[in-house]
C-alpha cells in the first residue's frame, strides 16, 4: 500500500497483519480521491475506523489542513503512528485510541471531510453515519466504504447521498451536507 500523490507520493505504508483490518484497495482509493479531488486542500479531516490511516494520510498528502485518526485497536494505532511519522505529518495529525462512538460522544470538532470505513456488514456504518452528521461542516463531505450488499439511506441527519460507486464487492457512497 502506497500514497498515491502529493507531498508523500510513493511512500509505502504499513498495514496490520491478519484479518481484523481490511485495507482499502489501491483501485478503490484512487477512485475515491478522484471523486473528491477538489474537496481536500485546506480541509479538516476525520478518519474514523482508521485502520492503517491510509485515507487520512492520503488526504494530508494532497493538502488537507489536519486529520484526526480514530481507531479502537491499539495495534492499529501503532501502525497509524508509524505511518504518520514516516510521511512527516505529525504536526497536523492527532491519533485517538478509542471506539468510534466514544470518540464521537466526546468530540467537539467540526470536520470538512470524513472517511467512514468500519468492518463490512457489521451494522456500524449506518450508526456511524447518523452520529457523525452533526460534526460535518456546511458543504462538507462524508465518504463511506462498505460492502456492496450493505444498503445505505439516501438521507441521514443533515447528510444527503450524492453518489454511489461500485468496485467488485466494495461500494463507496459519498454524502454531502448542504
Amino acid at each position: 500500500m502506497r500514497v498515491i500523490t502529493g507531498r508523500a507520493r510513493g511512500m509505502t505504508l504499513k498495514t496490520l497483519d491478519g484479518e481484523t483490518t481490511r485495507p482499502t484497495t489501491e483501485k478503490v482509493k484512487e477512485a475515491v480521491f478522484s471523486a473528491i479531488q477538489f474537496e481536500i486542500e485546506g480541509r479538516r479531516v476525520l478518519d474514523l475506523f482508521a485502520g492503517s490511516g491510509q485515507l487520512g494520510i492520503e488526504a494530508l498528502s494532497r493538502g488537507a489542513e489536519s486529520c484526526v485518526f480514530a481507531d479502537n485497536d491499539k495495534n492499529a494505532v501503532k501502525i497509524i503512528k508509524s505511518n504518520i511519522e514516516k510521511t512527516g505529518f505529525e504536526s497536523n495529525s492527532k491519533i485517538v485510541n478509542m471506539d468510534a462512538f466514544s470518540f464521537l460522544r466526546m468530540n467537539t470538532r467540526i470536520f470538512d471531510l470524513v472517511f467512514l470505513d468500519p468492518p463490512y456488514s457489521s451494522g456500524l456504518m449506518k450508526k456511524a453515519l447518523d452520529e457523525v452528521s452533526v460534526f460535518v461542516a456546511e458543504g462538507g463531505t462524508v465518504v463511506c466504504e462498505h460492502a456492496l450488499t450493505d444498503a445505505l439511506p439516501d438521507e441521514t441527519g443533515s447528510l444527503k447521498k450524492y453518489r454511489d460507486y461500485r468496485y467488485g464487492k466494495t461500494a463507496v457512497s459519498i454524502y454531502r451536507k448542504d
